[in-house]
């Protein structure tokens, strides 16, 4: 037996919607929109348009629904869709606050019964404000916590491992690969034990270097001097074994290279991904721009759900450490000016005026 049928809402059925419509139902707003056949338009429950006659309205789950059904948007619905849109993003947060409190992550049908939503409405609405279903939220916001407490190299493993919200020691040690990339010691000791595997090389964009972890890459940086970028890999990783690849590790840098100089050939590679979870939101939205397009920061922002936190996804384009497989050369200011790359504003023209030559 699924969550919703266990705590089935106050809004299931068309006769509970449609007293919740005639009562003008704040608490129904969210849970479904009502559209009338006669006019095209559909409102929130709690709308205060003129109550239409009941054989003349239908029931939608959301308003994108009523949406691709044909229907469009009241004048008091445009205000509605805001507000409902509003009350999204605030259960969204309220879950992810759950998540980020709960000593284990809560199920996604206790979530959704939180919520008030279906487990399969809750899933969508919630992947869609943050970017992540709420699974990986929860690993991404573990893995946060994880690097915050073993950061300072001072915190015992133990220590950490509870401090992160894993109530046991074998929970962890079954995704540790996962969350670091690498044993939760060798993390806090700085890379301690792990081997980075690393070639540098050079492409008509200057010297570049390529690194891979277990898990992938690590590392893809640009610049004009080779030794400056094997300092940035070592300051990334101070204690890690750095190995210089092998002529089938060289192979994978060429791949790379010729990305960068033909970009329709496209780009596959396993990444070993570190970041906050609102970083790694930004760094997905970004993989999922088409090659020869552009978007702003404010874009992005939206795309993640988190549309005023865009000075906040510009830090995290900066904070990117794997070029081209991770495109932010194609976030752009708002105005289209081309300005605020890692490596460099050349290269980013440089790069993008191949994309849409491509």
């Amino acid at each position: 037996m699924n969550a919703s049928t266990k705590t089935p809402s106050r809004y299931s059925t068309d006769a509970q919607r449609w007293a919740a419509v005639q009562a003008r139902d704040a608490a129904a707003d969210g849970h479904f929109v009502y559209a009338v056949r006669t006019t095209g338009v559909y409102c929130r429950p709690s709308s205060s348009a003129r109550l239409p006659r009941r054989e003349n309205v239908v029931f939608f789950a959301t308003a994108e629904a009523a949406e691709a059904a044909g229907y469009r948007a009241s004048r008091r619905a445009g205000g509605d869709h805001t507000s409902m849109a509003t009350q999204r993003a605030a259960l969204v947060a309220q879950a992810c606050r759950l998540i980020e409190a709960a000593e284990t992550p809560p199920s996604l049908d206790e979530l959704a019964a939180q919520a008030g939503m279906s487990t399969f409405h809750f899933h969508r609405v919630f992947k869609a404000e943050t970017g992540l279903t709420p699974k990986a939220y929860a690993s991404a916001y573990r893995a946060r916590r994880l690097r915050e407490e073993l950061g300072d190299g001072t915190t015992s493993v133990t220590d950490a491992i509870y401090g992160a919200g894993f109530n046991s020691n074998s929970r962890f040690y079954e995704t540790s690969d996962q969350l670091l990339g690498m044993r939760a010691r060798d993390y806090r000791d700085g890379g301690i034990g792990a081997s980075i595997r690393f070639a540098v090389g050079q492409c008509s964009l200057g010297a570049i270097l390529v690194a891979q972890s277990q898990r992938g890459i690590c590392a893809i940086l640009l610049g004009d001097d080779p030794d400056t970028l094997v300092r940035d890999l070592q300051d990334q990783f101070p204690k890690a074994q750095l190995i210089g690849g092998d002529a089938s590790f060289e192979q994978l840098v060429a791949q790379v290279v010729g990305f960068i100089e033909a970009p329709s050939l496209g780009l596959n590679l396993p990444l070993d991904v570190r970041g906050t979870a609102f970083q790694e939101r930004v760094w997905q939205a970004l993989r999922e721009i088409p090659p020869g397009t552009t978007v702003s920061y404010a874009q992005i922002a939206e795309r993640i759900g988190a549309p005023k936190a865009v000075r906040a996804v510009a830090q995290a384009c900066g904070a990117n450490h794997i070029a081209v497989a991770i495109p932010c050369h194609r976030v752009v200011r708002r105005d289209g000016d081309i300005s605020g790359y890692r490596w460099g504003v050349e290269r980013k023209r440089e790069l993008l005026q191949r994309e849409a030559k491509a």
